[in-house]
């Protein structure tokens, strides 16, 4: 399979390593210094998209129009996702994104959404999320956890909203759930939420030890998309 990177960050070179070591070919790469527009489509199979949330739209958009199937990993952009998906559909194109590559996290996804649901019933435990990452992450919260809080108010309607805060907990309404980012040098991604009530507390944590999850699963998710139509997450993939 051919692949074109669209960003050659430390994300863009550990996917490059996975995908050669999988028996993929990179056909091009873009970065600040060389835009999408110099890479040559006519021989890309699939292109994997990690930048920054300004380009993530843009980036889409070029890909669908040289029908080049597009795997984006590029968060904060979401505001943008009902156009995207106009746009995707009406041109027949094929768009896989997620808030998070790692088959683990997305396991963790899952396993959030279950307890949310067994929560519901119980309205004395308080729910929190918090997030570490390294200091270069551009977007706080991170995009997993919006997803974690967004899954959250789906499954237990105790919840309306989420509010946020760096460094230390924020205040809440009743209804709001309380998420936290913290940024510390060489922290790849945990995900901790909480339930806490006066005598107990119930934790679920998802700690990476390096980047290679997220990039193994963009490459995965590239190699399911390749010869498919339409809008997919990375919940298609792992069929969760």
């Amino acid at each position: 399979m051919n692949i074109a990177l669209i960003g050659y960050g430390k994300m863009g070179k550990i996917i490059e390593e996975i995908a050669i070591s999988r028996g993929h070919t990179i056909t091009g790469k873009s970065s600040s210094k060389h835009p999408i527009s110099t890479i040559d489509f006519s021989n890309t199979d699939v292109a994997i998209e990690f930048t920054a949330p300004h380009f993530a739209v843009p980036h889409i958009e070029y890909c669908v129009d040289n029908n080049v199937p597009v795997v984006v990993g590029t968060t904060a952009w979401n505001e943008k996702l009902p156009y995207i998906k106009d746009y995707v559909t009406n041109k027949n194109g094929s768009l896989l994104y997620a808030s998070n590559f790692s088959i683990g996290v997305n396991i963790f996804f899952d396993i959030n959404k279950r307890l949310s649901k067994l929560m519901a019933g119980y309205k004395e435990y308080k729910p929190s999320i918090e997030e570490i990452h390294h200091l270069e992450k551009l977007d706080a919260p991170s995009g997993t956890a919006v997803s974690l809080a967004n899954d959250m108010m789906l499954e237990n309607d105790n919840f309306s909203s989420w509010i946020h805060r760096e460094d230390f907990k924020p205040e809440t309404s009743k209804k709001q759930i309380p998420v936290t980012s913290f940024r510390e040098d060489g922290v790849p991604g945990t995900h901790e939420v909480s339930y806490e009530s006066e005598i107990d507390i119930i934790d679920i944590k998802h700690t990476a030890k390096n980047r290679t999850g997220f990039a193994l699963g963009a490459v995965i998710s590239a190699e399911w998309l390749v010869d498919k139509k339409g809008i997919y997450t990375m919940q298609d993939v792992i069929n969760l």
